[in-house]
């Protein structure tokens, strides 16, 4: 295990919110090694045999605890791939807090692409809460590629939180979810783009059972010459519901392409889907003017509300 040094305990507290070490269960991994492991009596991780990743298993009925797996790069020139394993038992309900900082100073890209499967068993509730964090001034990229894949039994749900507000200059986001029988997935997705960064977001949701719901949400902005783009497909293959929607503030040059899609393969299946792109309205930004602000400083107001 490595020690954290002040650049990589400032990546993490802004992926993870940590400011001290987690009481619960937690993995860090820093600049590709292994930086510091807690397990609990309900949760343990271990680590994959070939090294490619972890395996957390959470005992069934377990409740109130969590999991914390942060990874921050702070050296230019790292590009690896993770695959890490969730096994959540029966009943249980977890929060787990994952996300990648990158700080590049250098002249290389460095890169962490992340691959998550979580398999969530009957009636399990879980949160997941997914942040990513860039800085640094070198001319290196910051590249993240996560893929999340959920297989979710019989009455259980997910609830899924996705930020990444600044810094990545290239992203592209790949879910997969799978629901048997009243399974429910909530996606949340908070997205701003800056620069010439590029940011891709693709959800695939399958509800394959009676009474399996899906809501995936997202909300973004594209500043400066950024770009966009989000394609999520819901398909409903039972009496099922699910509701897809896109809603977009464009800015400067940027550029947002919105594809919300649905399938429906049982004539019980119940699907929505919304997509919006616009500018900031011009009364909402007179309106925090005439109490004060610049008109940037009333932009920033509306943006910080809008991704709240």
């Amino acid at each position: 295990m490595v020690k954290l040094d002040a650049i990589q305990k400032r990546l993490i507290s802004e992926i993870a919110d940590l400011h001290s070490v987690p009481s619960g269960a937690y993995n860090f991994r820093a600049n590709s090694q292994l930086a510091g492991r807690n397990t609990t009596a309900n949760i343990d991780i271990v680590s994959k045999a070939d090294g490619s990743g972890i395996e957390v298993r959470i005992k069934p009925g377990t409740k109130n605890e969590s999991v914390h797996i942060p990874v921050v790069i702070s050296e230019t020139g790292i590009k690896e791939t993770v695959y890490n394993d969730f096994y959540i038992g029966e009943d249980a309900d977890v929060v787990i807090v994952a996300g990648c900082g990158i700080d590049n100073c250098g002249g290389q890209d460095s890169e962490h692409d992340g691959v998550h499967r979580f398999y969530v068993r009957r009636g399990a509730k879980v949160r997941y809460v997914e942040k990513h964090y860039g800085s640094g001034d070198g001319r290196g990229k910051r590249i993240l590629n996560p893929v999340t894949e959920c297989y979710m039994d019989e009455d259980s749900s997910m609830e899924m939180e996705m930020e990444q507000i600044k810094g990545v200059d290239s992203t592209e986001r790949t879910t997969l979810a799978e629901l048997k029988s009243g399974a429910k997935l909530v996606v949340k997705e908070r997205l701003m783009t800056h620069g010439e960064q590029n940011a891709v977001s693709s959800y695939q949701v399958n509800l394959n059972g009676a009474g399996a719901t899906a809501d995936v949400v997202s909300r973004s902005v594209a500043r400066d010459d950024s770009s966009q783009t989000f394609n999520a497909r819901i398909t409903g293959n039972a009496p099922c519901s699910g509701h897809t929607e896109c809603d977009s503030i464009i800015m400067d040059r940027g550029r947002i392409l919105a594809i919300p899609s649905l399938e429906a393969n049982d004539v019980d299946a119940m699907l929505v889907h919304e997509a919006a792109i616009g500018k900031i309205a011009g009364d909402q930004l007179i309106k925090l003017m005439t109490l004060g602000l610049t008109e940037a400083e009333a932009e920033e107001q509306i943006i910080n509300g809008f991704l709240r």
